[in-house]
């Protein structure tokens, strides 16, 4: 089984350490499903300063497939990250060449050629949608904590898995929400709720999984690593609530050091 991760990238900078950790949606998915012995390759756009280089090295490092990797003339996208006890608080951000990054006819075709395509809002590739699933191709698109963007309702008809990240715990207006989105496309709707766990919806029925507790280190990439885990099972058959305990062990992992890999 092989994943195309596509869209944002990122260095995260944490301004009080003095350290700087690659990241970005899609990129820390491509490298949880390494971890977890999944082909997985990244495309996207990173500039031609010392930070495009950094990121692609410990991408590289990681064994995903970068053959589809931008590299365009310009400031790799920074963001600037402070730790509040255990949680990342995120400062000020640079999109820099990743403002016009949009798929080729050629990474379409790439990306067309995997069993699952991931991406998220900020990725710049919802316009991609429609071919990638009419490919065959399976879907799966965060929507982070963007539940009301226009961007939701118009992608939706062509994600089979739709993933949220809400601060907020299981409620009948969560569920509410779940069903409406459900309605329209996807196989299922997934909605982490930070401590409370999480909640999906697969057009018939909920199903709610527990965080699993470790000692917190940094909660970077947390969402990502579920959402990683949550594919892995999706690629291997198994069912709602199984994919969601697959997520919730991968979030553990990451949970427990700095950055998000």
């Amino acid at each position: 089984m092989r994943v195309a991760a596509a869209g944002d990238n990122c260095v995260d900078v944490y301004q009080d350490e003095g350290k700087k950790y690659p990241g970005g949606n899609p990129v820390n998915v491509a490298v949880y499903l390494k971890r977890m012995g999944i082909d997985a390759s990244y495309t996207g756009a990173v500039g031609t300063d010392p930070e495009g280089a950094f990121l692609a090295d410990a991408l590289e490092a990681k064994g995903v497939d970068l053959s589809h990797l931008h590299v365009d003339e310009g400031q790799t996208a920074v963001t600037q990250v402070k730790i509040v006890n255990g949680n990342r608080v995120f400062g000020d951000y640079t999109e820099g060449v990743m403002e016009s990054f949009r798929l080729t006819e050629d990474d379409l075709a790439f990306v067309c050629g995997h069993d699952l395509f991931v991406s998220g809002i900020w990725g710049h590739t919802a316009e991609e949608l429609p071919a990638i699933k009419a490919s065959g191709t399976t879907v799966a698109f965060d929507f982070s904590d963007q539940p009301d963007d226009p961007m939701v309702d118009s992608a939706l008809p062509y994600v089979d898995y739709a993933f949220f990240g809400l601060d907020a715990d299981d409620s009948d207006e969560v569920r509410a929400f779940m069903r409406e989105k459900q309605a329209m496309g996807p196989k299922a709707v997934v909605v982490t709720l930070g401590e409370h766990g999480s909640l999906a919806f697969d057009g018939t029925t909920f199903y709610k999984h527990g965080i699993i507790e470790v000692d917190l280190a940094d909660t970077m990439g947390a969402g990502d690593s579920f959402i990683a885990g949550f594919i892995k099972g999706v690629l291997e058959g198994k069912g709602v609530s199984d994919c969601m305990d697959e997520g919730a062990q991968s979030s553990a992992v990451t949970l427990q050091y700095f950055g998000a890999w």
